[in-house]
């Protein structure tokens, strides 16, 4: 038998991960995403696990990202993702006049809804009503009249929603199921509130980019000044000043990308998924409103427009500094070369002064040597006349003023050729 990859299971299973849960309309959905962070999934599994064992009900899997669980009065749905946890809590039943009075998160102990880790960044009641609403119903649940609304899925629901988060801390979304199913109406659900939980996610780098405009014009003032108005006319000196200038620059540059890579990276890639929910809604205008892309369009594409200029804003900085640090580098070390040229030039006059100066020294030690040496014949032959050896010391002297000094001179050249030899043998 074939044997299978470790990973083919789970990677199979992935495509199933977190199954929208049918709904019966009329229902009520609170939904609540909480920004725990990439470390928390542990915990807020366990946290999860802990409501589980309140109402007597089976706990979640070991590293499992999503569980449903029937309390019976109310179902309760909790899925991990990268950073944050998003809890949902289905009720049958909604009035229709009023379809947020009575919200889906009531159901749950108070207690346990507090101790949620993290931060809430999405809190939103889905009502799911078969009546359609007039105007006047829609002004008085949302309480203003600024809402969008569109026809879903093939025009067999509509929904309606304002983006704002109201006195008690929650958004609100009204669909009216026309001929859904239950299927269609658990996918309908989260698509929508995918919606809210990337939009939010995807938003997030806004201030942090707001926040590197300001920084990065600092640094590109810094640039400009660098490269327009002091490189040009700069010299040595000048040009290792300027350079550590750049670099600074360069480094602050990275520090920037640094804090915000992750941040950006991340509000790619949830823009991604708010567009592609968006198509998955089928949305169909309705006539004088704003529907939920047009909407989107016109206010949540501008900021993400905002994040990616941003993000190119600064690449291009950084990619610019560091060519005009790799230029000016360039000329501090062609001026270097240049200086280290003369030097070596200067060092080559002086070494030849100096050898010529040795060569002269050189001939003068040879005469005197051989001076000394031959005063020194001198008496050796004064001391032969005290044997009877009788030979005239300045004859003896004269003959000897030759080989005396090519002696002397094959002495010190011998000498000279030693000291070389050792100098130039390798240790």
């Amino acid at each position: 038998m074939t044997r299978d990859h470790t990973l083919r299971a789970a990677l199979s299973n992935e495509l199933h991960a977190r199954p929208p849960s049918p709904i019966h309309t009329p229902a009520r959905a609170s939904h609540v995403a909480m920004l725990s962070g990439e470390t928390a999934a542990s915990s807020d599994r366990a946290h999860f696990g802990t409501l589980c064992r309140r109402f007597g009900m089976a706990e979640p899997a070991p590293e499992a990202n999503h569980h449903l669980v029937d309390l019976g009065f109310a179902r309760v749905k909790w899925e991990r993702h990268t950073e944050y946890s998003a809890y949902t809590v289905y009720r049958d039943g909604c009035d229709a006049a009023n379809p947020f009075a009575q919200p889906a998160i009531d159901a749950l102990p108070a207690d346990w809804v507090s101790e949620l880790a993290g931060e809430r960044i999405v809190a939103v009641h889905i009502a799911l009503v078969q009546e359609t609403p007039n105007e006047a119903n829609l002004v008085h649940l949302f309480g203003n009249d600024g809402f969008v609304g569109a026809h879903f899925s093939g025009e067999r629901a509509m929904g309606w929603t304002d983006f704002r988060i109201h006195g008690d801390g929650w958004s609100r979304i009204l669909v009216q199921d026309h001929n859904l199913g239950v299927r269609s109406a658990g996918r309908l659900v989260q698509r929508l509130v995918e919606i809210e939980n990337y939009r939010i996610l995807a938003l997030l780098s806004l201030p942090i980019a707001w926040e590197a405009m300001a920084r990065l014009s600092v640094i590109e003032r810094a640039v400009t000044e660098t490269l327009v108005d002091n490189m040009p006319r700069s010299g040595l000196k000048d040009d290792r000043a300027l350079l550590d200038v750049l670099t600074s620059q360069a480094s602050a540059c990275e520090s920037i990308a640094a804090e915000t890579s992750y941040r950006f990276a991340a509000t790619r890639a949830y823009h991604g998924l708010v567009t592609q929910r968006l198509l998955d809604l089928r949305e169909l205008r309705i006539e004088g409103l704003p529907g939920w892309g047009e909407f989107m369009a016109r206010r949540y594409a501008p900021a993400i427009a905002t994040c990616e200029a941003v993000a190119a804003r600064l690449d291009a900085l950084s990619l610019r500094t560091h060519r005009a640090a790799n230029l000016l580098r360039t000329r501090v070390d062609v001026a270097l070369e240049g200086q280290n040229a003369d030097l070596l030039a200067s060092m080559d006059r002086r070494a030849d002064l100096q050898l010529r100066l040795q060569e002269t020294v050189e001939g003068l030690s040879v005469v005197a040597i051989s001076y000394y040496a031959l005063a020194l014949v001198g008496h050796a032959v004064q001391g032969l006349r005290l044997v009877q050896i009788d030979i005239d010391p300045d004859m003896a002297e004269g003959v000897a003023v030759l080989p005396v000094v090519i002696l002397v001179w094959l002495g010190l050249h011998c000498i000279k050729r030693r000291i070389a030899r050792s100098l130039n043998k390798p240790h």
